[in-house]
């Protein structure tokens, strides 16, 4: 029995001294039969315990019946006392492999503090310790940590909130934020509810990531468990939102927030209202506003700002006017800003009369326009040939001490420009591009153009490759504007030739390249060209755009192919691409030509409303067919309708219409439709000149004749090649006979130089 004692004693005391086979330990005291457990102070060395008398250890001994000592298992002092050593021993070595296991997770081996963790019998505690420490370490593999998360749902210890709230901290804090969120979920899933703090802390790492898909998922997760977002966490949500141009979903959020109690200020709501006007949506903004004010929240200027630039860029000026009244009632006086929106958007519309008025009002209630209203105004003037007004605003802005800038520059240059007056650009541009030598690319890019349309498109290109070497980055819009030079002069060739040994340093040539070449040659009927160009695009990797195949459905009705046209154009349709008014309008044009006004109609009728059709060109083509079968009745209802759509008839409209009128022989009122226009904003063309001309001398009214040709001189109106095509007519067919001095007249006045225009800006 003492050996076998010995032996048991032995081996328990080389176990506590390697804590690391203490599990064993603890199942060989399990299997021993006659030893439930063993305790002996590790001071005893094995010949002391040899020589021990049984009386000397009377914890393991009673006497017997007959008086001879035996060893006794069932004294009741001796089990708990070996029951107690025994969990003294197992709570020692948990710690010592708690303590293991943490240093390995601290040190980034989960492997070895795996190993340490099966060794104890482990609790939920003891896992989270473990999933704390290792994500602590600076090492972490999140599939390895994703395989210990589903072993404790799978196996257990089953996890508890601390298991997720740990595991949460951890990815926010690697910046793992789809991982945290699916903790997110699975905390939920187990019946718990994350904290606000939580929900808080991840929502602001997704905004400041640019993450905004999971932005928006943990606000709705906040909402449903009915946490109200911080203001700047909203604010900033919603900002991002609407740079990102999802105006309707950061209202829907707004409002529902608003619903819940939220408590607003002016940069949660303006940035929204801000937003619905700049989208179109600007009755939808005022019913926002009007509903703020209603809750008692306090709109400032910039609300009404936001609303007065809505209704202005809708053309809705009853409304704009409205809530300018609006605002001066509430204290609010316009500033400057809100002056120089309306100016802008009125010159847009045509309205030049009232951007004036505008203007002219800032100066009556000392709003005074700064250089960025002046430069609005004075490049509207200029497009609409009101050049003794564009001389007073020059005055005024030297009066002011304006100094003229890049814009000042531009804007002038570029409205003499689309006034036709390409001379007059070009010497302006000269002499600013040759004073200063601050002169900005797109200063250059005007001068550019200019050529282009003075058909030198190859002096542009020459003037490019001269500028190199001076120092001048050209960007993609220059090259572009040479192609489309070129295209206009109809070098087709040279401009994919060019287009080819341009330097456009990674960043073309675009798709714009490729349809300007692909417009010209499909206006040409160029198929070999197109076919290169196809090819290009191809290789390139770019592909083709409603742009392009409108192109392409203008060449099949050149060519009059006009079962193509339409293939194209229901190809277009069904690969999810919307039509444009230029589509529509193609394809109106082509209908008008063959003769097919019925299917004409049918079209403008089924697309009507999509996208920004039908424009005033679309009007301006049924009109024209209508007119040439005489169908005076549809021309009405076509003006009807025009108008009620908020359009305006053009100079092509009112040309169109004077066309009409002299084919009926009602010059007269032809004649009459230029105080019409004028009225309207329009300055008339030199096609509807020509179209009195030619009726005029059908006539012999040589005197509406001279008197168009004074109108034309001081609108500066030059006349063109047709112009010269109808007084050859008149002359060919016996005018010079019967009025030789009247008709020797009127050619010296068509031969008259253009007329000067006189505009310095400093």
């Amino acid at each position: 029995m003492r050996c076998s004692v010995f032996h048991v004693r032995r081996h328990s005391i080389r176990i506590c001294k390697q804590l690391c086979c203490c599990h064993r330990f603890l199942r060989f005291s399990h299997r021993c039969s006659t030893v439930e457990a063993l305790d002996f102070p590790e001071e005893i060395s094995n010949s002391e315990f040899c020589d021990r008398k049984p009386d000397q250890n009377p914890i393991f001994c009673s006497p017997s019946p007959n008086g001879k000592p035996r060893l006794s298992f069932h004294d009741q002092s001796f089990e708990e006392s070996c029951t107690s050593r025994r969990g003294e021993l197992w709570e020692s070595a948990r710690m010592c492999l708690r303590r293991k296991m943490q240093e390995c997770a601290r040190e980034g081996y989960l492997v070895e503090a795996l190993d340490a963790l099966r060794l104890m019998e482990p609790s939920v505690l003891d896992c989270n310790a473990l999933l704390h420490c290792y994500l602590k370490s600076g090492r972490v593999c999140v599939d390895e940590l994703r395989k210990v998360f589903e072993g404790m749902k799978r196996i257990g210890p089953y996890p508890n909130v601390w298991t997720f709230n740990t595991l949460f901290n951890g990815m926010c804090t690697l910046g793992r934020l789809k991982d945290a969120r699916f903790i997110v979920e699975e905390m939920c899933s187990y019946g718990f509810v994350p904290s606000f703090a939580s929900l808080k802390r991840l929502i602001r790492k997704s905004l400041s990531s640019g993450t905004l898909e999971l932005s928006l998922d943990i606000l709705e997760l906040m909402l449903k468990f009915d946490y109200l977002p911080t203001l700047p966490i909203l604010n900033s949500l919603i900002s991002r939102l609407i740079r990102a141009c999802r105006i309707r979903e950061a209202y829907n959020i707004l409002s529902q927030c608003l619903e819940k109690g939220l408590v607003p200020n002016v940069c949660t709501y303006n940035p929204v209202l801000f937003g619905l006007c700049k989208s179109g949506q600007s009755y939808t903004a005022l019913s926002f506003f009007y509903g703020l004010r209603k809750k008692g929240f306090c709109c400032n200027l910039y609300s009404f700002t936001a609303l007065v630039l809505g209704f202005s860029m809708e053309g809705l000026w009853k409304e704009a006017y409205r809530v300018l009244e609006h605002m001066r009632d509430d204290g609010y006086m316009p500033t400057v800003v809100v002056y120089t929106i309306l100016i802008k958007f009125l010159c847009k519309d045509r309205k030049i009369k009232d951007a004036i008025s505008i203007f002219e009002t800032m100066e009556k209630e000392g709003c005074h326009p700064d250089l960025v209203t002046c430069n609005i105004l004075l490049h509207a003037l200029c497009c609409h040939n009101k050049f003794q007004e564009a001389h007073e605003l020059v005055q005024f802005m030297e009066q002011k001490g304006y100094l003229p800038d890049q814009f000042t520059h531009c804007a002038l240059a570029s409205g003499l420009l689309k006034s036709g007056y390409v001379r007059n650009s070009q010497d302006y541009l000269l002499n600013i591009l040759y004073r200063r030598n601050d002169v900005d690319t797109v200063t250059w890019n005007i001068y550019i153009h200019s050529l282009c349309c003075d058909s030198r498109a190859q002096e542009a290109l020459n003037l490019v490759s001269s500028m190199l070497d001076k120092g001048f980055v050209p960007t993609t819009v220059t090259y572009n504007t040479i192609l489309k030079g070129l295209c206009r002069e109809e070098n087709i060739d040279e401009a994919l030739e060019v287009l080819d040994h341009f330097d456009w340093s990674g960043n073309g040539p675009d798709l714009i390249s490729f349809n300007t070449i692909l417009s010209a040659a499909g206006k040409q009927g160029n198929s070999s060209m197109i076919r290169r160009i196809l090819y290009r695009m191809d290789v390139e990797g770019i592909k083709l755009n409603v742009v392009s195949m409108t192109c392409l459905m203008h060449y099949f009705c050149k060519v009059r192919r006009f079962v193509e046209c339409f293939k194209l154009f229901e190809h277009m349709i069904c690969d999810g691409h919307r039509p444009t008014a230029t589509t529509l309008n193609v394809l109106l044009d082509s209908l008008c030509k063959k003769g097919l006004l019925a299917d004409a109609y049918r079209i403008f009728s089924e697309f009507k409303n999509i996208g920004t059709f039908p424009d005033t060109a679309s009007y301006n083509i049924l009109i024209h067919a209508s007119i040439r079968k005489a169908d005076y009745v549809s021309v009405k209802c076509l003006l009807t309708d025009m108008y009620s759509r908020g359009l305006v008839p053009d100079a092509i409209t009112y040309g169109s219409l004077s066309y009409g009128l002299c084919k009926e022989g009602n010059v007269n009122v032809a004649l009459h439709l230029e105080d019409w226009m004028i009225e309207s904003g329009v300055s008339p063309s030199i096609s509807y000149y020509n179209t009195l001309m030619d009726a005029a001398f059908r006539m012999g009214r040589l005197w509406d004749v001279f008197l168009i040709l004074i109108k034309m001189q001081l609108e500066g109106i030059e006349p063109d090649a047709i112009s010269f095509k109808i007084l050859s007519r008149a002359m060919a067919k016996g005018g010079t006979k019967q009025f030789p001095k009247a008709m020797k007249f009127l050619e010296f006045l068509m031969n008259r130089g253009e007329k000067p225009l006189d505009l310095e800006v400093g």
